[in-house]
């Protein structure tokens, strides 16, 4: 029995942002007349409580099998639509999502009248689309009850605490012989001028005594299989090569403080050191100076690395302070491009610094400072860009305020994780403000300053955001994935294996069939629904649901006609 095709649109008009370009009322009109459209209707706010509440109902009244809003980006809103189609009874795989704003009214604002054809045209697409929709099923796959870690810096502890707390066995796999990472070379925490290893070594002792967390110290990751729920790592140590089965992981590998080599006469004048050099001395109270010229922004915004290290500047103010307080009479230059004292906090530590008689003064990328030795001090010429003159320095210590890069193994093991970089070689997160801490590979997230430099309270609220992330699969016992797969008709298939060689995300496995002919498997809960596969296939074996051939071409027919 062939079914009754019985489509609802509804048109949103979205504030101002369509309704202001596109002549909603006249879309309503135009569309309820296209067959097996049975409802059609405009919304202010499609979103919004009433506008769901009215597609519920329609759903009901109307009895609707398909139902198409109008609107804005699927990305943000399609999962609300389709939970509200889902309560009222209806496959939330026959649900089509037309985007008339970022597609339409944005891009065609000057335009009023071709911006409204262009709407119509969308959703009688989609509406042909919509008429091919099948029913589908997420897939669900269980969940290994236990998190991988990598890393045991801040961010890899507070994460593990977090996970360990809730009752979950948590694996950390630190390639040094300590837990800490960079804090173990820190001096004091800015603005409380708490000792750094007070924080840290309260920390350490938790995570050991916690009995759900197992630490792997001088250990890398040498190999990453499975998917969410069913990772599986081998962790290579000194001796012997063990295999860790994880439901999700953390990637929380810090970074590293760049070493200005060729810069400034570092490493070549005794004086000149970077801020992590210069935590040590201060930690262990070998650090006594009657001057000091502090440069920032050394080594960063410029063409080898174009990024601020953010924390750079804060840094720098810290330490000048520290000086500062330990002899009020030592002179303190702070040598700068901009400061970055982002916040009302960081705004008013800047100001400390200035009322305390630290000097600042603003040299251009232009003119950089030089730096030569004297018989007993170092030389320090700089070109005050504010009043153009230039100025003569003779100074103990140079400190060079070098921003944090990426660790030395991201590339290797982002290529074992099968995840992104950025082009400065950090961690790529799925999406900054949709998917913070997530990578696009389901069931693996990321924390601390291997996704960008952060100071400790960004990277212990992104850890506790990358646990919590974390937690939900493993505390639910089970993930679900879209039902948009690919799949197969081996009816059409070859055999030709492209599908299996361009999958990202290994969700395609070669299989015997009964006549020993090569065809392809899909796991499913691998499946991002990139489409590549399809896209490679001489035979038009693959598909993919919900953007199958047939579908895509009854589209492209109806923008034809």
């Amino acid at each position: 029995m062939i079914e009754e095709k019985r489509i609802g649109v509804f048109i949103c008009r979205c504030g101002n942002n369509i309704g202001d370009v596109v002549d909603v009322p006249y879309l309503v009109d135009e569309i309820k007349s296209i067959p097996e459209v049975v409802y059609t209707e405009e919304n202010y706010y499609t979103c919004s409580e009433e506008g769901l509440n009215s597609i519920k109902n329609m759903i009901y009244e109307k009895n609707l099998n398909r139902v198409i809003v109008a609107a804005c980006t699927p990305r943000t809103h399609e999962w609300l639509f389709q939970k509200v189609c889902e309560e009222a009874g209806l496959n939330k795989y026959l649900f089509e999502f037309v985007n008339i704003r970022e597609q339409c009214s944005w891009i065609h604002s000057t335009e009023k009248e071709k911006a409204t054809e262009k709407a119509k045209n969308l959703i009688k697409m989609g509406i042909s689309k919509a008429k091919l929709l099948k029913p589908l099923k997420d897939i669900r796959s269980e969940i290994y009850p236990s998190a991988l870690i990598i890393g045991c810096g801040i961010a890899g502890i507070t994460a593990a605490l977090n996970l360990a707390n809730q009752g979950i066995q948590v694996h950390i796999v630190e390639k040094e012989n300590i837990c800490g990472g960079l804090l173990t070379e820190i001096n004091k925490l800015y603005q409380t001028s708490l000792p750094a290893s007070n924080f840290l070594d309260e920390k350490i002792k938790n995570l050991i005594k916690n009995r759900n967390i197992n630490i792997h110290l001088k250990s890398q990751v040498k190999d990453v299989s499975g998917y969410i729920g069913n990772f599986e790592v081998l962790i290579q140590n000194e001796k012997k090569i063990k295999t860790i089965k994880a439901g999700v992981i953390i990637v929380a590998t810090g970074a590293l403080e760049l070493k200005p080599y060729g810069l400034y006469k570092y490493k070549e004048i005794d004086g000149v050191i970077t801020q992590l050099e210069l935590e040590k001395m201060l930690k262990y109270n070998s650090f006594k100076a009657e001057s000091v010229v502090v440069i920032n922004c050394v080594g960063a915004r410029n063409e080898v690395r174009g990024y601020c290290g953010r924390i750079c500047c804060i840094t720098s103010l810290k330490n000048s302070i520290i000086i500062k307080e330990m002899n009020p009479d030592t002179e303190v230059y702070i040598l700068y491009r901009d400061i970055m004292a982002y916040g009302r906090e960081l705004e008013n530590y800047y100001k400390k610094a200035r009322k305390i008689g630290i000097n600042f003064i603003k040299y251009s990328p232009d003119n950089l400072p030089e730096i030569s030795l004297n018989e007993e001090t170092i030389d320090v010429y700089v070109l005050n860009e504010i009043t153009g003159k230039g100025i003569n320095l003779q100074v103990d210590y140079v400190i060079l305020t070098t921003p944090l890069i990426p660790a030395d193994d991201n590339t290797e093991l982002s290529k074992k994780l099968k995840v992104p970089l950025t082009n400065d070689g950090f961690y790529l997160e799925a999406h900054q403000k949709l998917r913070p801490v997530e990578f696009a590979n389901e069931g693996i997230y990321l924390c601390g300053t291997a996704r960008y430099p952060s100071n400790i309270t960004e990277t212990v609220l992104q850890a506790y955001a990358a646990a919590s992330k974390a937690s939900i699969p493993v505390k639910k016992g089970y993930v679900e994935t879209s039902g948009n797969i690919a799949y197969c008709d081996e009816e059409l298939c070859s055999g030709c294996g492209n599908c299996f060689f361009v999958c990202p995300f290994e969700a395609i496995s070669i299989k015997k069939d009964a006549e020993n002919k090569t065809k392809p498997e899909i796991i499913g809960i691998k499946c991002r629904c990139c489409g590549l596969c399809v896209s490679v296939c001489p035979d038009g074996a693959m598909q993919q649901n919900s953007f199958s051939d047939k579908q895509i071409l009854s589209m492209i027919k109806t923008m034809d006609e």
